[in-house]
């Protein structure tokens, strides 16, 4: 199994859906117009983030299995991923619960939505609660086929979802106008649809060989003692990223939104490259640990470098084509109040790239813990820096906030892995 083969198929199954996401998000804010364009990336964000509700066992469900296979303990395997899946659905259902409560006053108060569009955006935001269950159970069995190092299979479901999440919303628009409700809908039948599809691939690894054996004592304490650090940053991580989306609606209108959201989905989706690099490295990093520490940190070394070549060649790219793109596809004006975004992002999606590095080791070698301590400490900071830098700059000034965030973790990360992560080889 290859790592640049399992890595581009990784990039693959991240970079198709930005290429339809690219195709048709202008038609998308055509047809909605500004503002409901810009609820329906808030919408977007919200069911990324809840999806993260997991608690961290999709993650973990990878890391075990991928060390119970390089350790020889198969025999523990099925009931690692029967107890994972329960957990990520029952996890799953209680982040539906909490977005429901929250609803009313994300739509009436806290987005800042116009009046007119404020029912609508509640029901939408109902309707996307039932696809937080979908999207948890979804994150563990991709992380039970992942750890058998099956990425072609990870990747064709995370396609199909990448790239429904743009196509079913045109889908929807299309045949009834634009109505966020109807967009919403669309959504979750991606989910559902994508969900169905993961549960194939999980059927066909060779753990189910092995036969329904009974769950272990403990196999759920393992996940958990694990996960319980991991979910604190995957819960927090995604908030990190995507608050200043919320804050920009709160304090300068909903209808500024897109001009923030538009530049920094494509920024971000740079990410990808780390972001499918970790994704590579973490069940050969599991089993490298457990059979040939050396092995490992060499594959640390040259992952980092790696990425930090091509993301500065990505970034300096497009910094250098994002205004023309923007005036020639996007609405007049657009790119005027975007590419001081684009420039500031530029430099921070380099820096929260190699950020993935690290943070992939540590997770390798079950440290979680500084890791969701770090992420707990930069949300402290972050919230009140956003919101000052928003007031006094307006755009700029989130994108300003964005990359000092980045910059935090970045060095935090390298930090706890030099002193950890060392102590391991």
């Amino acid at each position: 199994m290859s790592l640049s083969r399992n890595t581009v198929w990784n990039l693959v199954g991240a970079g198709l859906p930005l290429l339809v996401g690219a195709a048709t998000i202008p038609w998308l804010m055509s047809r909605l117009g500004v503002e409901r364009f810009g609820i329906l990336t808030l919408l977007w964000a919200i069911i990324g983030y809840f999806s993260l509700f997991d608690f961290g066992l999709g993650r973990a469900l990878t890391q075990q299995v991928a060390a119970c296979i390089g350790s020889d303990r198969e025999r523990e395997i099925p009931g690692l991923v029967r107890s994972g899946l329960r957990f990520t659905f029952f996890a799953g259902v209680i982040g539906g619960l909490i977005l429901v409560a929250g609803a009313h006053p994300l739509a009436f108060s806290l987005l800042n939505v116009s009046k007119p569009l404020q029912p609508e955006t509640l029901y939408s935001l109902l309707i996307a609660a039932v696809g937080i269950p979908l999207a948890t159970i979804s994150a563990g069995l991709r992380g039970a086929i992942e750890a058998y190092e099956h990425f072609l299979s990870s990747n064709i479901a995370r396609i199909f979802l990448g790239v429904s999440i743009f196509l079913f919303p045109v889908i929807g628009v299309w045949l009834s106008g634009p109505s966020l409700v109807v967009v919403t809908i669309w959504l979750i039948l991606s989910r559902v649809a994508s969900t169905l599809l993961f549960w194939y691939f999980l059927v066909r690894l060779p753990y189910r060989k092995l036969g329904r054996l009974p769950i272990e004592r403990g196999t759920a304490k393992k996940l958990l003692s694990f996960g319980i650090w991991m979910a604190v940053s995957n819960l927090i991580s995604p908030l990190l990223v995507n608050a200043d989306r919320f804050v920009i609606s709160h304090v300068l209108g909903a209808g500024l939104v897109a001009f923030y959201t538009v530049p920094f989905e494509f920024l971000v989706r740079l990410l990808i490259l780390p972001g499918a690099i970790g994704t590579t490295l973490l069940p050969r990093l599991a089993r490298s640990h457990t059979s040939d520490p050396m092995q490992a940190k060499a594959i640390f070394r040259t992952g980092l470098k790696i990425t930090f070549v091509l993301m500065a060649v990505l970034a300096v790219t497009c910094s250098l084509i994002a205004y023309p793109l923007m005036e020639r596809f996007l609405a007049p004006g657009f790119a005027s109040h975007a590419i001081g975004v684009v420039v500031i992002l530029s430099v921070g999606v380099v820096i929260n790239g190699l950020s993935y590095i690290p943070y992939t080791a540590l997770h390798s070698m079950r440290i979680a813990r500084p890791v969701g301590i770090l992420h707990c400490t930069e949300l402290v900071i972050y919230l009140p820096l956003l919101y000052v830098c928003v007031k006094m700059g307006g755009l700029e000034g989130a994108a300003i906030a964005w990359v000092l965030r980045a910059s935090i973790d970045c060095v935090g990360m390298f930090y706890f892995y030099r002193r950890w992560a060392s102590n391991a080889f």
